[in-house]
Order: structure tokens, then C-alpha cells, then sequence
């Protein structure tokens, strides 16, 4: 259980040559603005490469293709869909609502609705984007087991695909989207841990001029780029994944980034635009690092309509996973042509309301993507959700 490997941290001596050795120490930086820096407890100090947008890493394997479908799908590109899922106070979904139980509004006002359904069995297109820095050290192995469990849960064979992404100052491609689940469980298995050059034990990074560089010297390599790596995997991964797949990213990580280029605005921008949500689980070591930063990965998930998870033990953890496998095949569709018909590459804010007096009594939990951007030319409006 990794509630028990966070309370028996690494506690190994380090008989240290003060001659010879210096430890790193300094400020923490600003969320997705700091320079990409060795990631320990207390800060970073080297610079960023320069480069442009994030992309994956590909590895060399090619296991897993996908198999192809002979399905064709058409949609109406003016139409908006939004998919939510409804839960009452006790955190069960409710499966009973209707069309006119609810009420859409774009910008603050009402829209027809053109269709509305359950989505009990949607195709997913599902990428695992999992944190290998050196703050999930000891609790990499419980997340493995969950992901696994998870995996074999919730993907159907030829009609689901899975993608397998670490990340720590790049993502890395695993395991491309597949439909072999053998496949994606040997790519989650062969995951393990990225330690910055001169790594000692618990944050700490020992800078010893005795030490000789080496090729592996990167500056970015053991940091922590949650936002690039979402940025990357809703760009590249799920580029011609068809538009009837429910596309969800799950983010294991403790919210804690260290070398992102790209601001959380900017992942949740392009996440929108890809129509990928993200559901969060949040879960590293507090005892020798900086504990979860609940609030990033709370404004990603929502934003995205996902759902961010925090659990405390190896139960809860299991607990999460189970969650979100019963909201992604729990959902509403609903589906409606915007009464704004400019394509302006605006931001469109989205709020679905229960209308129905009984429903609105349980005070049930909508939960959504709250707004999506509309079509444009290349010269898009640059807004992100606020």
C-alpha cells in the first residue's frame, strides 16, 4: 500500500565529502512560467533548452496496432455536444434524467437542444499519462497496479483503445493507442521512475564537481512538465482519432510542475480544442517533497470535464480509478446548434441547469466541460477559460 511506503521514507546516511560536494538549494518557481530546472525539494537552478511547442517522444516498439473498423461517422459540424454526468449527495450516478429535465446555456443564453441520449457504451480513446519524477518514487508501483486494474475494467477490446504516456521533463510514448490490452499492460509494467543526474535520496540533488558529465546530463531530465506533456498528448496522440470516440486523458501526478514551457491555461486551451478530458488523480509523496497541489489539477479536470481524485491510501486509489470508469460509461449526451452562429475562434462559456423541480431538490452534481471554442480561421481568438 503506498499509504504505508509515504510513512517509512527513504532514510539512508550519505557520508558526503564537504571538498567535493555542494547541495542545490533554491526558490520555488511559479506554475508553467518557471525555467525547466532538477527537480528537488526545494528548488531548481539550471536553464531551459530552448525549443517550441512540446511534442511526444517516440519509442522504437511497435506492438499494438490498433485494428481498423470499417465504421464511417458523419456529424454536423455546427452542432455542439456536451456529455455530463449527474450524481446525487452520496456519489451515485443518476441514470434516470431526460431531455426536459435540463436546460443548456451558451453565453448566458437558453439554446434548443437537438438530441439528448445516455451514453452507456461510447467508444474510448483513453490515454494513461503517468508522473515518473522522483516525487512518485514510492508510490509508483501501487499507481501501476491501479492503472492495471483500471485497464482491464474499462477498455472492450476492438471497440476501446488505451495509449500508455510517462512524463516527467518529456512525455514519452509507451504505447501508442491500441486495442490490445496485452500490449498496454506491458507498457504501463515497463514504466519506472526518472532520477535527475546526481540524485542522493528525498529532493535532494547532490552537484559534486568531482563528478564527470555525461550524456545523460539533460537539464530537463528527472523535472516535472505536467502541462507540456497534456499540451503534447491532446496535440499530437489524438489527431485522427474519429470524432464519435470519447477521448480522456488520466492524469496521475502530484499537480507539482517544475520545467513546464506551456502555462495550465494553455494545456487546458488545447485539451478543449482536442475535445479531451482530463480526470486527475492526485497522489505523490508528502513527507519529502511538496505534498499535492489539489488546486491545478482541480481547474484542469473541471475545465475539461473531467474530475480530479486525491486519495489518502492504496483503497481510495483503487476507489478513484473505479469512480472513473463508472462516469465514462455513465453519461449524457446533449447536442444542439448554437444560437451564436459566428465562427469567430471565440470562447463559448457552457452551463447545463436542472429544470426539474424534484431533481433540483437532490441537489445533484453536474458535471461537464463548461465551454469549448468555436470554429475559426488560423488566426483564432487566443482566450482561454477563465
Amino acid at each position: 500500500m503506498f499509504y504505508l511506503r509515504l510513512s517509512c521514507a527513504l532514510f539512508a546516511p550519505f557520508l558526503l565529502a564537504p571538498f567535493c560536494l555542494g547541495v542545490l538549494f533554491g526558490a520555488n518557481g511559479q506554475e508553467g512560467t518557471a525555467p525547466p530546472q532538477t527537480e528537488n525539494r526545494h528548488g531548481r537552478t539550471s536553464d531551459p533548452p530552448q525549443q517550441s511547442s512540446p511534442t511526444l517522444k517516440r519509442t522504437d516498439r511497435k506492438e499494438g496496432a490498433k485494428e481498423q473498423s470499417d465504421e464511417v461517422v458523419t456529424i454536423d459540424t455546427d452542432l455542439a455536444n456536451v456529455l455530463f454526468t449527474a450524481v446525487d449527495k452520496n456519489r451515485r450516478f443518476i441514470t434516470t434524467i431526460q431531455k426536459e429535465d435540463i436546460r443548456v446555456l451558451e453565453d448566458g443564453q437558453a439554446q434548443e437542444i437537438f438530441a439528448f441520449q445516455r451514453e452507456t457504451d461510447h467508444p474510448l480513446s483513453l490515454a494513461i499519462l503517468v508522473d515518473v519524477s522522483a516525487s512518485q518514487q514510492l508510490t509508483l508501483e501501487d499507481e501501476k497496479d491501479a492503472a492495471r486494474a483500471f485497464l482491464n475494467s474499462v477498455v472492450h477490446h476492438a471497440k476501446d483503445e488505451v495509449a500508455v504516456i510517462s512524463f516527467s521533463g518529456e512525455a514519452t510514448v509507451e504505447q501508442e493507442l491500441t486495442n490490445n490490452l496485452g500490449n498496454a499492460q506491458k507498457a504501463l509494467q515497463r514504466i519506472e521512475i526518472v532520477l535527475p543526474p546526481g540524485y542522493a535520496s528525498r529532493g535532494i540533488v547532490i552537484n559534486s564537481p568531482a563528478r564527470p558529465a555525461t550524456g545523460d546530463d539533460d537539464p530537463r531530465l528527472g523535472t516535472t512538465a505536467i502541462w507540456d506533456a497534456v499540451w503534447a498528448v491532446s496535440e499530437e496522440l489524438f489527431s485522427d482519432v474519429p470524432k464519435n470516440k470519447r477521448r480522456a486523458v488520466i492524469l496521475i501526478t502530484d499537480g507539482v510542475d517544475t520545467s513546464s514551457r506551456l502555462k495550465t491555461d494553455e494545456a487546458i486551451k488545447r485539451a478543449i480544442t482536442s475535445d479531451v478530458a482530463v480526470y486527475a488523480v492526485g497522489i505523490g509523496d508528502d513527507k519529502n517533497f511538496d505534498g499535492i497541489k489539489k488546486g491545478s489539477l482541480r481547474k484542469i479536470a473541471e475545465h475539461t470535464g473531467g474530475r480530479a481524485y486525491f486519495p489518502r491510501n492504496n483503497s481510495e486509489l483503487q476507489g478513484s480509478f473505479s469512480q472513473i470508469e463508472q462516469e465514462l460509461r455513465s453519461q449524457y449526451l446533449v447536442a444542439y446548434s448554437p444560437s451564436n452562429k459566428n465562427h469567430d475562434g471565440s470562447y463559448r462559456k457552457v452551463e447545463i441547469e436542472m429544470v426539474n423541480p424534484e431533481l433540483r431538490k437532490q441537489k445533484l452534481q453536474l458535471n461537464y466541460r463548461q465551454g469549448y471554442f468555436a470554429k475559426g480561421t488560423t488566426a483564432t481568438n487566443e482566450r482561454t477559460a477563465q
